[in-house]
């Protein structure tokens, strides 16, 4: 007989179904299975996932990355987050590089890719028009991500992958009781921030507006995650 699950597990599991059938926000709502009825010529023909992507990746991981929201073309129509893009290309092939991935590629969420000792989520879980949700879609969202932050018993150092992430990572470490820092800890990348016993990390988000122009480059995201490594080392 298999063991029962943790509590934790049957939260996650119990989340990961109410973030795939929401439809809190019309527009974005409106927005992803828009784009998925009329897809660019190169993924015509493909079955998009169109729903709300739920996080990724080792659920006992000390280390949690937070990025923006599902690419339109990317995990909107895959299905799992930074998977079938190029910002996916960059973050998978960097965990791979630190050890945190089995493999370098991330095409589909059936392809065999694993992540261990890393989880992978997001502030806001639908496409957004040109990558900009509104206030009020972050705000509806939020509460996703408080909860996903609470059922991961082991995270130790959180990644944001660009400011959005970053703030995200603040107010849910702050929903989840932790006391921030006043002044607020600033973004930038290489920035730290201890919260209680949680490190914040800061890295420039791996979108091919920061990769092309060289604003970030594979040694600048290697060395993040170096750090949130070092951090974890013996945990």
């Amino acid at each position: 007989m298999s063991p029962a699950p943790r509590s934790t597990d049957e939260g996650l599991d119990r989340l990961e179904r109410e973030i795939c059938d929401c439809r809190i926000c019309p527009r974005l709502v409106a927005w992803r299975e828009a784009v998925a009825a009329d897809p660019p010529k190169r993924f015509r023909g493909e079955d998009y996932w169109a729903r709300p992507v739920p996080g990724f990746g080792d659920r006992d991981a000390p280390i949690v990355l937070i990025g923006l929201a599902p690419a339109a073309n990317g995990a909107n129509r895959t299905g799992r987050m930074f998977t079938g893009d190029r910002s996916g290309d960059w973050l998978y092939a960097a965990l791979h590089r630190a050890g945190l991935a089995n493999q370098p590629e991330s095409v589909d969420r059936d392809d065999g890719l694993e992540l261990h000792g890393a989880y992978v989520t997001a502030a806001v879980r639908c496409a957004p028009p040109d990558n900009k949700p509104t206030t009020d879609e972050r705000d509806a969202c939020r509460p996703y991500l408080d909860r996903e932050l609470g059922l991961l018993p082991n995270a130790r150092v959180m990644v944001a992958l660009g400011s959005f992430g970053w703030d995200a990572a603040l107010r849910g470490l702050r929903g989840g009781g932790r006391e921030i820092p006043r002044p607020k800890p600033r973004f930038g990348h290489g920035a730290e921030a201890r919260i209680g016993e949680i490190a914040l990390l800061g890295s420039y988000h791996p979108s091919q507006q920061n990769t092309f122009t060289g604003r970030l480059t594979e040694e600048m995201l290697d060395a993040v995650l170096g750090r949130a490594k070092e951090l974890t080392a013996g945990r």
